[in-house]
């Protein structure tokens, strides 16, 4: 089981702190791959696709952490016995819930929620930076129509 304690340690970490392959070009976007280190996943492309170095690589699309997860939903009907799992923002058409697929467009993030509804740890590109937020603070991430929210059990 993941611990809030593992979540809380990462916050305002850079990515450069968090990934040993050394993928940490703030142009580019880490918030899949944040997830990915810190949950272990190596599927599709990862940072060691990206740029060559040593250590554990990790995932760094959005999309292929949708389509790993075990079942996928709307964000409003996340399962009350779901504590923690990932969590999408992006816009409502570029998701297939049935087919467990997520279109490969720009606007879109990831993070891991914890606690229920309560917190959402995430990497701000933005911030450049482990942050963590309430729901409510992370759906504002993209303005409307592209803050549709999902949850998925972690694969």
């Amino acid at each position: 089981m993941l611990a809030e304690s593992t979540l809380r340690a990462y916050l305002g970490k850079h990515i450069s702190t968090i990934c040993p392959i050394g993928f940490a070009d703030d142009g580019d976007n880490h918030c899949a791959h944040f997830v990915s280190h810190v949950l272990g996943y190596q599927f599709g492309a990862t940072c060691r696709t990206m740029k060559r170095g040593t250590g554990t690589p990790a995932s760094i699309r959005v999309h292929d952490l949708f389509s790993h997860c075990v079942s996928v939903g709307k964000w409003d009907e996340l399962p009350v016995p779901l504590f923690w799992g990932l969590v999408f923002i992006t816009r409502a058409s570029n998701v297939n819930l049935k087919s467990k697929v997520m279109n490969n467009v720009p606007r879109k993030h990831v993070g891991i929620f914890y606690g229920g509804m309560r917190t959402i740890y995430h990497y701000s590109n933005s911030r450049r930076q482990v942050v963590s937020q309430t729901p409510e603070q992370f759906s504002n991430h993209y303005s409307s129509p592209d803050n549709a929210m999902f949850w998925g059990a972690a694969p």
